[in-house]
């Protein structure tokens, strides 16, 4: 199983050295992934720990990426229906070629009422958005040349695409990812709680010929205890888990780091 970390894109530790200290910190420990999140527009009764500041997701990797080398790149998740569909798939093969393949991407539906009405967007057709513009991203990087509102394009650069994780409740999400994905991203549940819906998805992935799903989710791993650590993620694989990202909040990089070094055991146990 893999293990990833969270890397902080909002609040007062989102700055350019926190960004720097901790993603190389994170590389240099063998973590195999750094997963950052999305809000485009926090209203001030909900900016707690946040204090309003969150740093666009996919511009926060392009920055990662040009300070590593062989970390993956996450989002968890972008929400898609929060940005054009063309220039989103722009963003995403400029990301996916300069950090040359390195981009997990991460997609959802999105949940919060006061960012749709920010960005004018019709809350109740999130997910139609967000299918459109998937099946948009899966044209994009299989053609050179795409067609969208009668208007043949050139799509270019066009690196290899990016792995899709659908994020969201296992009923809608799995049905998403059959269609449009390669894995699912259950958010804030126990590996017992998800269990049955991974067995599920992958089974009805077999019968529809498609390769065996990757299942990515958030929790805390114990730090200075790799045994018990072990454990955890023996559990997370059990129940179908490939790709077990550590969540972190920090205030600054001394923090991050000291997470980092308190995992290190388990990612050499792992190894």
């Amino acid at each position: 199983m893999k293990i990833g970390i969270s890397l902080r894109n909002s609040g007062p530790a989102a700055n350019r050295s926190n960004f720097i200290q901790c993603a190389q910190g994170a590389e240099a420990a063998g973590f195999d992934s750094l997963w950052v999140f999305d809000h485009v527009a926090i209203p001030p009764d909900d900016a707690e720990g946040s204090d309003g500041i969150y740093y666009d997701p996919l511009a926060s990797l392009c920055f990662v990426a040009a300070c590593t080398e062989r970390i993956a790149l996450g989002t968890g998740v972008l929400v898609l229906p929060y940005r054009p569909a063309l220039p989103t798939a722009k963003w995403i093969a400029t990301l996916q070629a300069l950090s040359e393949g390195r981009l997990l991407l991460g997609a959802g539906v999105g949940w919060m009422p006061a960012e749709f009405q920010a960005l004018g967007v019709a809350r109740e057709q999130r997910g139609q958005i967000t299918d459109k513009t998937l099946e948009f991203l899966k044209r994009c990087f299989a053609n050179d040349l795409v067609t969208e509102n009668d208007q043949e394009f050139l799509f270019r650069p066009r690196p290899a695409a990016p792995p899709i994780y659908i994020g969201g409740g296992a009923d809608h999400a799995i049905e998403r990812a059959l269609r449009y994905g390669d894995g699912w991203i259950p958010i804030g549940k126990g590996p017992e709680a998800i269990a049955d819906n991974i067995s599920e998805y992958r089974d009805r992935a077999a019968e529809l010929g498609l390769a065996t799903p990757e299942i990515v989710t958030f929790g805390q791993l114990p730090l200075n205890d790799v045994d018990q650590a072990q454990a955890l993620c023996a559990t997370y694989e059990t129940a179908g888990v490939t790709h077990l990202v550590h969540a972190v909040s920090y205030q600054h990089a001394a923090q991050f780091l000291q997470e980092v070094e308190g995992l290190q055991p388990l990612l050499a146990a792992l190894r």
